[in-house]
């Protein structure tokens, strides 16, 4: 049994998402504490909930602990079952963390699966679905595991109401993936999403994106869309040409809407200046598929507390230790050596 503290490093919901991915992965069960302790509400909330129930129906697990604001859990997994499931949320909660806790597994998998799962869909707590649909999941095709990922229905917080849908074709193996150089900067483009709110809003942030990071007319595009509840979020998508880098900005009452832009074009040229292809929250993401090819290689900039801890727990359960060498400063290396 592995024995796991949830307040280790950043002490948020990464270290329980991560634990369920590899305990399902390799067939190790574990044992958590102190769940989410980092946290102004401690233990599992909704979305953490339907995460762990998620994983226990693919794998049949045996699990304890399974209750709102739970701060224990014990996880002891059988085999990984592929097919049809639906997982729902049930609030706002990150339909798409749900996603990434039980998709490693399913990409190595004996067959193919289709996930349909319900909640929010673009929240400021994690990664929108576009970032995982235009930056993660190009990678993992990179790897040989394909998957297609769809947007049926948009769901802000509060009300939620999302739904997306994956469609996953495993191979028996993942193979390793060196990213090392971005390449040639392509064309970087930017949208104002908008969901019951007034038109003035995307509009400003377009005007402030453009100005920011010097667009065009024709890169800019204000999009209104079916939600439950009002929302709004600003989507700049970096092209290069050997990777696609995905930042957000989520309007928030009380804060101007060019502030909310100013903020994701200050993030997308912070990454255009870095010379890096993996922005922090897709260093973070790669560590487990990384480990699952056995070895591979990538260059980001300084990692994230996220991700310095999601390699602690990647070592409990493997016994394999990323390297994180730093190069020069504001540029680490992350790699594993073939076992």
């Amino acid at each position: 049994m592995i024995e796991i503290d949830g307040a280790e490093g950043e002490g948020g919901g990464q270290v329980l998402r991560s634990s369920l991915a590899l305990a399902m992965w390799t067939g190790q069960p574990f044992r958590i504490r102190r769940i989410r302790a980092n946290r102004r509400k401690p233990g599992l909330l909704r979305q953490h909930l339907t995460g762990v129930r998620a994983a226990a129906t693919l794998c049949g697990a045996e699990v304890s602990g399974d209750t709102i604001r739970s701060e224990a859990l014990t996880f002891r997994p059988g085999p990984v079952k592929p097919g049809a499931y639906r997982f729902e949320v049930g609030t706002a909660g990150s339909a798409n963390l749900v996603l990434q806790t039980v998709l490693p597994p399913l990409l190595v998998a004996c067959g193919p699966s289709e996930l349909v799962i319900t909640g929010g869909t673009h929240n400021p707590s994690s990664p929108p679905t576009h970032f995982l649909q235009r930056t993660f999941v190009p990678l993992l095709g990179r790897m040989g595991a394909q998957v297609e990922l769809t947007l049926p229905r948009w769901g802000f917080f509060p009300a939620g109401g999302g739904e997306i849908r994956a469609k996953v074709t495993p191979v028996p193996q993942l193979q390793p993936l060196e990213l090392a150089e971005r390449g040639r900067l392509g064309r970087t483009t930017a949208v104002a999403v908008l969901a019951n709110l007034k038109r003035v809003i995307g509009n400003r942030e377009l005007k402030a994106v453009g100005e920011a990071l010097s667009l065009t007319r024709r890169d800019l595009e204000l999009v209104e869309v079916d939600s439950d509840g009002p929302g709004n979020v600003v989507l700049i998508t970096c092209e290069a040409e050997h990777v696609t880098q995905v930042f957000s900005g989520f309007g928030r009452r009380g804060v101007p809407a060019a502030r909310v832009a100013e903020q994701a074009a200050a993030e997308a040229r912070a990454w255009q200046e870095s010379g890096v292809p993996v922005g922090p929250h897709l260093a973070d993401q790669l560590m487990i598929p990384l480990v699952m090819a056995g070895s591979g290689s990538y260059l980001t900039g300084a990692l994230t507390e996220h991700a310095t801890t999601n390699a602690a727990v990647i070592e409990r359960f493997t016994g394999r230790a990323l390297a994180l060498r730093e190069l020069q400063e504001g540029q680490v290396r992350v790699s594993l050596t073939a076992a």
